[in-house]
């Protein structure tokens, strides 16, 4: 369907008209959609860039995950502390993690286990994984921007007809646990594209329109020019014709649906992920492993980067009983991930992090589980051409305290930035202002452990 919407004059919160706005299979140039059409590219005129490109996945595991029942168990701590879980051998020497992850485990020379995140701030959001930066205090106005929006503002396109920033996440009861990742003050030209956040994956599929009959209608476009004056001066106007042009790149190409089309993927890789479910958790995210699949495709389609979230982690009662469901599910999901990166020879383009906003309790509550515990918490990484196979940090004895090497969360972008090939202490972009701002504070160099 390609229509133009006539006489509703109901307005939006920031004052424009909603009538006479474009719709291309359901999708607003003006409404919801108009976030996700930007995303297409960070700049007008941004030429297209080669499929040979370094791309992040990230995992996000709402709610904070229980870093002593995962990667740091402790065995010989007292029963009140250690929990329910065992430690099983890995495949790397010397390191063992729950026995719950028997395919992690299996593969452990592909990951790199991260016990001493430090720096959490203890709300329940997803601002400091997706950013790096602090979200409650000294944000720049707008906010900072998200991994994903700092790509797409650097780099583009890699893809004419794939955005550069790709959310999985659907909307949740607890929306930031859905966060897909903000653009900040980079603004909406580098949002995220979200499929499944308000009907976007059907927006990026025509229905019913031949090529021949919608190049036909382009003439439709010169219906904006009877009302720019009803635009404020956000900037939008000089960008518009630039954006409808890329929305209707995005929307006539298949490549984009192709690649959330798993209909479209061998069978056995498809069994390999598994499905899990679409069921949101309460408040939270979905157990879909299929999205780890997507984001595959997404980033050998051209996307720069993918952000998931998975299940609900805030696990205050019931943590083992709990663990025991999601915990397998994670293992195949996130297993069938990073295997399928290394047999493609993706493993040194696209990297893959894994964590949630904080740690738990070391000690067990009084409905076995675990409450927020934002003084250390847990990371896993793989692929980007890291040095994998190793764990880095260690807690004390109840697992409360990091008492080696603690890692700060920009440490950890930093990082995920010179995978990227970019060096983040020495790149900036302008703020609102139009101030430069660097990506991480000068003091936090990429892990050596990693890197070197």
């Amino acid at each position: 369907m390609l229509t133009i919407v006539g006489q509703h004059s109901e307005p939006f919160c920031d004052g424009l008209s909603r009538r006479s706005f474009l719709r291309i299979g359901g999708l607003a140039l003006g409404g919801a959609g108009l976030p996700q059409i930007l995303a297409a590219d960070a700049a007008a005129g941004r030429a297209p860039k080669p499929l040979n490109h370094k791309a992040v996945i990230m995992i996000y595991l709402p709610g904070g995950p229980p870093h002593q029942d995962m990667w740091d168990l402790k065995p010989d701590a007292p029963s009140e502390y250690r929990g329910e879980f065992s430690p099983i051998k890995t495949k790397v020497p010397g390191i063992e993690i729950c026995e719950e992850f028997p395919r992690i485990a299996k593969m452990a020379d592909k990951f790199t286990f991260i016990r001493s995140m430090v720096g959490a701030e203890g709300p329940h959001d997803a601002v400091m994984c997706l950013t790096g930066h602090a979200g409650r205090k000294g944000a720049p106005p707008g906010g900072w921007p998200s991994i994903g929006a700092v790509l797409s503002h650097l780099e583009g396109r890699a893809d004419a007809s794939c955005p550069p920033f790709v959310g999985l996440s659907p909307k949740c009861g607890h929306d930031e646990w859905g966060d897909p990742g903000a653009a900040g003050f980079l603004g909406p030209a580098n949002a995220a594209f979200t499929p499944f956040r308000g009907g976007g994956q059907a927006d990026i599929v025509l229905s019913n329109v031949s090529l021949e009959r919608l190049d036909d209608r382009r003439g439709l476009l010169g219906s904006f020019d009877r009302f720019r004056g009803d635009m404020d001066l956000s900037g939008m106007m000089d960008g518009l014709d630039t954006f409808n042009q890329q929305a209707f790149g995005v929307l006539t190409s298949s490549a984009l649906a192709d690649a959330l089309d798993l209909s479209k993927e061998d069978p056995k890789t498809v069994e390999r992920y598994g499905k899990g479910t679409e069921k949101l958790q309460a408040d939270g995210c979905w157990k879909r492993l299929d999205q780890f699949l997507m984001a595959r495709r997404l980033v050998e389609a051209g996307v720069r980067c993918v952000t998931l979230g998975f299940s609900r982690w805030d696990w205050h009662g019931g943590n083992f009983s709990r663990g025991r469901e999601d915990f397998p599910l994670l293992d195949q999901g996130l297993s069938a991930l990073v295997q399928d990166l290394h047999d493609r020879g993706l493993d040194r383009d696209v990297s893959v992090v894994v964590w949630g906003e904080f740690g738990r309790t070391p000690l067990i509550n009084k409905t076995a589980g675990r409450d927020h515990w934002p003084r250390v918490s847990c990371a896993l990484l793989a692929g980007g051409g890291m040095n994998h196979g190793q764990v880095i940090g260690a807690t004390d004895r109840l697992g409360g305290e990091a008492t080696e090497r603690p890692v700060e969360f920009q440490e950890v972008f930093s990082t995920l930035y010179h995978s990227l090939g970019i060096d983040a202490r020495n790149t900036t972009v302008e703020d609102l202002t139009g101030r430069p701002t660097y990506l991480v504070d000068s003091q936090y160099a990429p892990m050596r452990e990693l890197v070197g």
